[in-house]
């Protein structure tokens, strides 16, 4: 089974479509030795927004001649997919059947003290002499894998090293899950303290979050 630490580029918020695209290909969870490292751009259909030029500076007049955007696809031996706010990433290249390991989530289960768990803050937290050098290039697809693989590593040192990446993967699934409600007017509030009618409710919900409804379900379980 192989796992990638993958980022992506984008077009903006409104139907992202992927501009750069980076992974790193890393062998076991115990080492995560790089054995392939890989970056591309793609030429979107349609024009980049200036919300994310002001993030990653990748103008549209660069991606002439690129392959499509709708042209990339995974490696297809990828089992495990990696990175930091994965889903997204894994929405903009078309939800492909992978595993996502989530290394925001891994950050905010474990570190929950910290006031950010952006991947730049948490470079700052983890290597503070080194964080400035390390995110000069931050919002280059290829830059934020290698920080994220720095985050994992770091993360894993303190909170221990998995045997497999089902393991990994397992231990990003539980920290998906909410202690805190995330949203809504009862916001800010435990979700094993929801009144039951309110937990009802957001099981009775067809498109909410599912890490969401599992808490609720997990709560009440443990009730």
């Amino acid at each position: 089974m192989t796992a990638i630490i993958f980022d992506t580029e984008t077009t903006g918020t409104q139907q992202p479509q992927v501009i750069e695209a980076a992974w790193l290909r890393v062998d076991h969870p115990g080492s995560l030795n790089i054995t392939e490292e890989y970056e591309a751009r793609f030429q979107p259909s349609e024009p980049i927004s200036l919300g994310a030029l002001a993030t990653h500076h990748i103008l549209d007049e660069e991606l002439e001649g690129c392959p499509p955007a709708s042209s990339f696809k995974l490696p297809a031996d990828v089992t495990y997919l990696i990175g930091h706010n994965i889903d997204y990433d894994w929405e903009v290249i078309g939800q492909p059947n992978v595993k996502r390991i989530c290394t925001l989530a891994l950050a905010r289960r474990f570190y929950p003290d910290l006031d950010s768990h952006s991947q730049s803050a948490l470079m700052y937290y983890f290597a503070r002499s080194q964080a400035r050098e390390r995110l000069q290039n931050a919002h280059s697809a290829l830059a934020d894998v290698k920080n994220c693989l720095f985050i994992l590593q770091a993360m894993q040192n303190e909170i221990g090293h998995p045997d497999s990446w089902e393991g990994l993967w397992q231990i990003s699934e539980q920290a998906r899950i909410p202690i805190i409600m995330p949203f809504g007017k009862h916001r800010g509030e435990l979700i094993a303290d929801l009144p039951v009618d309110y937990q009802d409710w957001i099981l009775r919900q067809d498109g909410l979050d599912p890490y969401v409804k599992a808490a609720v379900i997990k709560s009440r379980k443990g009730s």
